[in-house]
C-alpha cells in the first residue's frame, strides 16, 4: 500500500488505542495512518514482539481455502503425498523466503528453508 499524500510505501504498525492494540498502515515519511482492516502484521526481522506471542503465518480464513497451490511432497506425519504450499519472507530481505507446507490429508504444517 502506498501513502495517498506523498506516495511512500506504507508499513504495518501496531498502535495502542483506548482499549486494545490496533494494526494500522503507517507512512514513515509523512506520518499518515489508516486502519489496516483485515490485514495481518508480519513482524520484520529485528522488530519487537510481545514475549510468548506466536507468529501467525496464515490466518484461519486462508487456511480453510482449498484454492492454494499443491505440490507432490511426503508429509512427515502421515505419509500423504500431497501438500499445499506458500512462501513467507521470515528473515531479512536479502535471504531466500521460507516455504511452508500443509498436508492435504491431516493438516500438519511444516517448513523448509531455501
Amino acid at each position: 500500500m502506498f501513502c495517498p499524500k506523498c506516495g511512500t510505501k506504507m508499513i504495518l504498525k501496531r498502535v495502542k488505542s483506548d482499549k486494545e492494540k490496533q494494526v494500522v498502515w503507517y507512512c514513515p515519511n509523512c506520518g499518515y495512518t489508516v486502519e489496516a482492516g483485515r490485514e495481518k502484521m508480519v513482524l520484520q526481522a529485528g522488530g519487537s514482539r510481545e514475549k510468548g506471542a506466536a507468529l501467525q503465518v496464515m490466518d484461519s480464513e486462508v487456511a480453510n481455502l482449498r484454492t492454494m497451490p499443491t505440490v507432490e511432497i511426503e508429509c512427515p506425519k502421515c505419509g500423504n503425498d500431497r501438500a499445499y504450499w506458500w512462501l513467507v519472507q521470515t528473515r531479512s530481505g536479502d535471504e531466500p523466503p521460507t516455504i511452508f507446507y500443509r498436508c492435504t490429508k491431516c493438516g500438519y504444517t511444516w517448513r523448509q528453508y531455501s
